[in-house]
């Protein structure tokens, strides 16, 4: 998901579909914060937008970690939500964690894995981030790879996102990706994007290339839930 929040006004259409695709009716939704520091207030954000749906809520702290057995914590879920923040921060403390290999293992065994912002960043191999600093955009090119290629997340909202990510893409330091509203997701089957979704009457998903010095951007198809 290219941007979104759990604050008010909180529109669960978006978080129902994404519940749809669990492998159970009443699935066990774990949020993981960690690229917001585990905010104590994001988390209750969740918690209380959650209670608009029927899952089973729980979250999945590192700074203050109380799992000692992380794995089964994780490979219990139905779905994984990775709350927004700072991307560079969130992969350092994941892979303090060993958390990097067991969400790869979540991902192969059927569970959802969804986020929002650097919760869309973390997936693919790169990415256009502010976690170096907010003033700046940078690519960071040191993501977990589940997806290949490169992305970004807030590409029409965010007024400095689309030219950052074409100039990245012209001097070479991202590939080709793909780029995502804020009331957009992208949607893989396995590695495939099989569809693009929004919550909102505008927003949605892009195909971005470098091409003979310059970049081709194509918008996708998007469907209003």
């Amino acid at each position: 998901m290219g941007g979104g929040s759990f604050w008010h006004p909180y529109d669960p259409t978006r978080d129902a579909f994404i519940f749809s695709l669990a492998r159970r009716k009443r699935p066990r939704v774990g949020f993981v914060a960690t690229a917001g520091g585990d905010s104590d207030t994001y988390t209750a954000n969740f918690f209380r937008a959650m209670s608009e749906h029927d899952v089973a809520a729980v979250d999945v702290p590192l700074f203050n970690r109380r799992d000692l057995d992380l794995r089964r914590a994780v490979l219990d879920l139905d779905v994984v939500f990775v709350g927004g923040g700072n991307t560079l921060s969130l992969l350092a403390v994941w892979r303090a964690h060993g958390l990097d290999q067991i969400l790869r293992e979540a991902w192969e065994s059927g569970i959802v894995m969804c986020g929002v912002s650097a919760g869309m960043n973390c997936w693919f191999e790169q990415s256009v981030t502010d976690s170096y600093s907010l003033e700046e955009l940078r690519p960071l090119d040191d993501g977990l790879g589940f997806l290949t290629g490169s992305c970004c997340p807030h590409y029409s909202d965010d007024d400095r996102r689309r030219p950052a990510y074409h100039q990245f893409m012209r001097s070479g330091e991202l590939r080709a990706g793909v780029a995502a509203d804020d009331s957009a997701a992208l949607v893989y089957e396995g590695t495939v994007l099989a569809e693009v979704v929004r919550w909102a009457d505008e927003g949605t998903g892009y195909r971005v290339s470098p091409a003979n010095g310059e970049v081709e951007e194509t918008a996708l198809p998007s469907r209003r839930l």
